[in-house]
């Protein structure tokens, strides 16, 4: 009988790692904080619709003649904009049930 193959792409040591419990430890491992990530990807969404609105100022002034760059510009753009959105509503959710519970 053959072993059964570990899953390749996986990092098992991402697993193995200890949750720091409530004293306070993690606070300073080095990790960014969850405001700082949030405000990294409103930040990178907003280079996107910065992006987006270029590129389409230059197809509409003739300085390009593709389409495709543009329409995937604003697919991307769109994209990020709907998973930020869908963060953001799951982020209020969280917090919605967390102010409603009863200790």
């Amino acid at each position: 009988m053959s072993g059964i193959n570990p899953i390749s792409g996986i990092n098992p040591q991402a697993w193995s790692t200890p949750v720091s419990g409530a004293s306070g430890a993690g606070a300073s491992s080095g990790k960014p904080k969850f405001g700082e990530v949030l405000k990294s990807y409103v930040d990178n969404v907003d280079k996107d619709q910065q992006v987006s609105a270029a590129a389409i100022q230059d197809l509409l002034t003739g300085k390009t003649q593709d389409v495709m760059p543009v329409v995937a510009a604003v697919a991307k753009a769109d994209l990020s904009f709907k998973l930020l959105m869908g963060v953001r509503n799951k982020v209020i959710e969280a917090y919605k049930q967390t102010m409603n519970m009863q200790v």
